[in-house]
């Protein structure tokens, strides 16, 4: 009690309202704790408390999910302080593997056009099919794995 009177000048939020601001489950809120992407400030009965700057901490981390790093990679940001350390050379490097991705994800998209309304009388004769055949083989042979799988966020609640 003595630590929340002590920062009741500023804005503490409780788990519930962390969950309402930021659209996530509590459950996955204590998980993101567990991992060392946000931290509690302290506790108002059983309820966890959160600094303001939590919501902003979720939107970062919100924004690393959707580039495709792991969670893992996105706690070394919070390691060091209050202020994340994004190291831009990563930043680069993951841009540049969502530029690959998205050239691959618009040849197939363009493959399946021209197959939808291919005149050939089966997609095996259409030459173009087969090219896509070639390429989605060598892209699923060629994809080493790079990192073990992720472990998934506990499900909405």
């Amino acid at each position: 009690r003595t630590q929340v009177r002590l920062r009741s000048s500023m804005k503490l939020l409780d788990i519930a309202e962390v969950a309402r601001r930021s659209g996530l489950p509590p459950s996955t809120l204590r998980f993101y704790e567990e991992k060392g992407l946000i931290a509690s400030v302290g506790r108002h009965g059983l309820r966890r408390l959160f600094g303001p700057d939590v919501l902003e901490r979720l939107a970062l981390v919100t924004l690393g999910r959707s580039a495709g790093f792991a969670l893992d990679e996105l706690a070394g940001l919070f390691k060091s302080g209050d202020k994340p350390r994004i190291d831009r050379q990563q930043l680069a490097a993951r841009a540049d593997e969502l530029d690959r991705t998205i050239r691959q994800l618009a040849a197939v998209r363009e493959g399946l056009r021209h197959a939808a309304t291919c005149p050939a009388p089966s997609h095996l004769e259409c030459p173009r099919f087969q090219r896509l055949l070639r390429v989605a083989t060598a892209n699923q042979v060629r994809r080493p794995s790079k990192a073990p799988p992720r472990r998934k966020a506990p499900p909405r609640q």
